[in-house]
This record gives C-alpha cells, structure tokens and sequence, in this order.
C-alpha cells in the first residue's frame, strides 16, 4: 500500500481530506492501470504550495524562472515497469495555475487537480515525455487512468506545463 503524505502550505486549497480522498483515487487508479491494483508498500509526499514557492523550486531544480503547475523530484531514479522502493518521492503542485489552467479550460477543478497528481505520479514512476514516442506512451496511460476515475480526455484541451 502506498502511504500519501499530504502537506498543504498555503491558503485557498480544498481541506486536507478532501485532497487526501483525491490524491489517494489517482494513486489507486494509476496502480489498476499499470499493476491490476497491486500497490507497493512505498510512500511518497504530495505538497499544495502556490506559484511564487513553485517558481523558486522550478528555477532551482530546473533553470525555469517561472511557476509551473507541478513538479515532481523522484526519491530514487527507476524506470517504467519497474518496481519502487520504499519512497517514491515528492510531488508539488502550484495552486494558481491549476485554477488558471483548470478555468482557461473550461474543465472543473478536481479534475485537473487528479489529472496533475497522476502525470506527477507516472514521473515517479519512471515515465517522461522528452521524445515524441514518450510523450505519446505517457498521455495514453494518463487518458485510460483518468476515465477510471469518470474523468474526460485531458489532452483534448491541455496545458501540461513541465
């Protein structure tokens, strides 16, 4: 079972346990699509910051000086498939550009909010999209993931920002 730890820094985010039931049915989904549901035991951290602590990290990890809406720092690298170890890492998302994002889509919240959880996740676990032909496996995982959760094609109007 993979344990989800939840810290929440600023203002304006859902309740804890309304991000805690989110974060824990995209983890579960993730694990049916790629595994039949068998989960590791493995943690990994979820942080709900806002763009100006998104911003610094993007530029420090990344040389990006901008927000971005998530990023995601692997505890150990390991490639798809792959079994993880016992932490999988920790995933960030930036609060404004998911309300930004979510409203220039017209697409409700939580549904982009499970939609940014899941491709962080899926970096976690290896995937990547820096070639066309891996952009293409990891958008593909994330549509049959998301309709688990009774969530539409997130590329049929997207802005994935990393």
């Amino acid at each position: 079972m993979i344990d989800i730890d939840i810290l929440v820094e600023t203002d304006g985010w859902p309740e804890e346990a309304e991000l805690s039931s989110l974060a824990n049915a995209a983890v579960t989904a993730v694990w049916e699509e790629l595994a039949g549901g068998n989960q590791p035991d493995s943690e990994l951290s979820l942080v709900f910051t806002d763009d100006a602590a998104i911003k610094e990290l993007n530029n420090d990890w990344r040389e990006k000086d901008k927000p971005t809406n998530v990023l995601s720092f692997p505890a150990f690298p390991i490639k798809p498939g792959q079994k993880p170890g016992p932490m999988l890492g920790d995933i960030v998302i930036a609060r404004e550009t998911v309300v930004r994002e979510a409203e220039d889509e017209e697409k409700p919240f939580n549904h982009h909010l499970a939609h940014l959880i899941v491709h962080g996740f899926l970096h976690l676990l290896g995937y990547d999209h820096l070639t066309n032909e891996e952009a293409e496996e990891m958008e593909e995982l994330e549509r049959k993931i998301l309709a688990r959760l009774a969530i539409p094609d997130p590329y049929a109007l997207s802005v994935i920002d990393d």
